[in-house]
C-alpha cells in the first residue's frame, strides 16, 4: 500500500518550509510512523554525498535525520546548483547531466516529470508517510504550465497541502490570501490548512486576523507556530548566518570563514559555531578581517571565479601575508584548490582557462567533466608541524569535486596550512578539541573543556526534538491528521 502523503508549501521562500517539513517528519517518527521526506527539484549550493555516491540537496538529508532514516537520492531527483546568476549544474537522480543557463533549463525540465514520478512512487512504497515539501510559492504564475515541485507536485503525490505564511517579514494576510487567489480552482481545494509560522508576542491578539482569514479563504487556520531558536541547518540562498555578526567576544577564539560569492557547503561551519570556545564569522571584506585566530577558505560551485573574486577585493593578498606571518589557514575543498599554485580548466567547466593559485601549498588542480563522489572514513594522517595534535584522529565526511589535485591528496598539511576535500571533517569531537587546543596554544592561553563534549549527532538529535516539541504546542496535530488520512 503506498504512503500517505501530506505537503508544505509557503508563500515565498523562506518562511520556514524546510524546518515544518523537518518537524513533521520527527512528529510523525515518534508517533511510530516509517516517514520520509521528498522534495522534487531544490536549487541549492550545499550538498551531500549518499552512501552509494549520489548527490542531494542537505535540506532533505536534515529532513531523512529527522525522520531517522538513512537519506537517499530519491528525497531529492532533481538538484540544481548555481554556478553564475543565469545558469547552474543540472543534477538528476544524483548525477551530473550538464550545466544549462534558465531557458535550456525549463525546457529540459518538460522531460524530468516522469523521472521525479518514479522517485516518489518509489519512496511512497517504502514507507507510511511522505511529507513532501515545495519550493519558492505556487503562485509563481509564469511558472506553472510546467511546475512539478509545487502544485504540479502535490497532484501527481495526491498529497493534500498545508500553505505556509511567515508573519515576521509582514504582510503574512495578504500574502495567504492572495497566493490562494492565484490558483486555479483545482488548486486551491488541495490546500487543506494555512500556517503562520515565526509569530513573536501574543497569540490572542491575532484572533480577529485568524477568524477573518479562515472566512476569507474558505480554508481553516491549523497553527501560529511561534519563533523558536532550533539550530539546525538552513537553506544557502537565504541563511541569515551571512547577514548576521556571530563573533561574541566572551568566546577566546575569532574564526573568519571567507564569504565567497558562490559559497557551497558551509554547513562544514555549523559544529564550529556550535563550540564553546569558537566565534565563527563571515567575511567579505578586507577591512573587517582583524586578527583572527584560524582563517577558513570554504568550498566554492566556481572555485576560478571565487578566486579571481578574492585578487579583485584584496583579500587574496591579505590571506597570503596573514598564512606567511604564521596564521592558521584552511581551506577546504574548493578552498583547499584555491591555495594551491595553478587551476586549469580546459574543458570549460567553469571559467576556462588557467590562472594562478594563492600558491600556499604545492598542488595544482585540473578541472574535467568527472565529478567526485564519495563518503570517507578514515584517519587524519601523521604529519608534522601546527596541526600535529590532530594525526590519527578519526576523520568522517564526504567529498563532492569537480576538480583533481595534482599530486591529489585528501587532507595536506604544511606547517600552518592545512588543505583538506572532506567535508564536515569538524564534526568529529576529537578534531574539534584538539584544533581548539593548538589554537589556544597558540595564542599562549588553555582551554579546559567542562566535561566531554557533545557528539555533534547527539546535539542534532536534541534539536530536532526541540523543532518537534515546537510543533506539537503550536500546531492542531488532530486536525493535521485527519488532513493526512482524508487526502485529496
Amino acid at each position: 500500500m503506498p504512503a500517505k502523503s501530506i505537503m508544505i508549501q509557503g508563500t515565498m521562500s523562506n518562511v520556514g518550509k524546510s524546518l515544518l517539513t523537518a518537524g513533521l517528519c520527527r512528529v510523525f517518527r515518534q508517533d511510530g510512523y516509517s516517514v520520509a521526506p521528498f522534495k522534487s527539484q531544490n536549487m541549492a549550493l550545499n550538498s551531500f554525498v549518499t552512501k552509494d555516491g549520489l548527490e542531494m540537496g542537505r535540506a532533505q538529508v536534515m529532513q531523512a535525520e529527522a525522520a531517522g532514516v538513512e537519506p537517499d537520492v530519491l528525497m531529492n531527483p532533481i538538484l540544481l546548483k548555481p554556478t553564475s546568476d543565469m545558469g547552474s549544474q543540472v543534477i538528476v537522480n544524483g548525477e551530473v547531466v550538464g550545466t544549462m543557463e534558465a531557458r535550456a533549463y525549463f525546457q529540459y525540465k518538460k522531460t524530468l516529470k516522469p523521472v521525479v514520478q518514479r522517485a516518489y512512487d518509489t519512496l511512497a512504497s517504502r514507507y507510511d508517510i511522505v511529507v513532501l515539501e515545495g519550493a519558492g510559492s505556487p503562485a509563481e504564475i509564469n511558472l506553472k504550465s510546467e511546475d512539478l515541485v509545487n502544485m504540479g507536485m502535490a497532484s501527481m503525490a495526491k498529497a493534500p497541502v498545508l500553505l505556509v505564511g511567515d508573519i515576521d517579514r509582514g504582510g503574512v494576510f495578504a500574502s495567504l490570501y492572495g497566493t490562494l487567489a492565484l490558483l486555479e480552482q483545482e488548486e486551491r481545494a488541495m490546500v487543506k490548512g494555512l500556517i503562520i509560522n515565526k509569530f513573536r508576542g501574543d497569540v490572542s491578539l491575532l484572533k480577529p486576523g485568524l477568524d477573518s482569514l479562515e472566512q476569507l479563504c474558505h480554508t481553516p487556520v491549523l497553527g501560529v507556530v511561534s519563533w523558536a531558536e532550533v539550530d539546525l541547518e538552513d537553506e544557502d540562498s537565504l541563511s541569515t548566518r551571512f547577514s548576521q555578526s556571530r563573533y561574541q567576544k566572551e568566546k577566546p577564539l575569532d574564526v573568519v570563514v571567507i564569504r565567497l560569492p558562490r559559497i557551497s557547503n558551509f554547513t562544514d561551519f555549523h559544529a564550529l559555531e556550535r563550540h564553546p570556545a569558537i566565534s565563527v564569522r563571515y567575511l567579505q571584506h578586507p577591512h573587517d578581517f582583524g586578527t583572527p585566530d584560524l582563517v577558513i577558505l570554504p568550498g566554492s560551485k566556481n572555485t576560478m571565479e571565487d578566486l579571481g573574486w578574492l585578487s579583485q577585493q584584496g583579500l587574496a593578498q591579505q590571506i597570503k601575508t596573514y598564512a606567511q606571518q604564521g596564521g592558521a589557514l584552511i581551506g577546504i575543498c574548493g578552498g583547499y584548490q584555491m591555495l594551491g599554485e595553478q587551476l586549469s580548466d580546459p574543458d570549460h567547466m567553469e571559467a576556462g582557462g588557467s590562472m594562478e593559485g594563492l600558491g600556499l601549498l604545492p598542488i595544482s588542480t585540473i578541472f574535467s567533466n568527472q565529478k567526485t563522489r564519495t563518503q570517507y572514513r578514515g584517519e587524519f594522517p601523521v604529519t608534522e608541524g601546527m596541526y600535529a595534535s590532530l594525526s590519527q584522529c578519526p576523520v568522517q565526511g564526504y567529498e563532492i569535486h569537480m576538480g583533481q589535485g595534482v599530486p591529489h591528496h585528501l587532507i595536506f598539511t604544511q606547517d600552518n596550512i592545512l588543505g583538506t576535500y572532506v567535508h564536515g571533517i569538524f564534526d568529529e569531537a576529537e578534531i574539534q578539541t584538539k584544533l581548539v587546543s593548538l589554537l589556544m596554544e597558540k595564542k599562549g592561553m588553555h582551554w579546559n573543556e567542562s566535561g566531554p563534549i557533545e557528539t555533534f549527532w547527539n546535539y542534532k538529535e536534541r534539536q530536532y526534538d526541540r523543532l518537534a516539541d515546537l510543533l506539537r504546542t503550536n500546531l492542531d496535530l488532530e486536525k493535521i491528521y485527519q488532513v493526512l488520512n482524508q487526502g485529496v
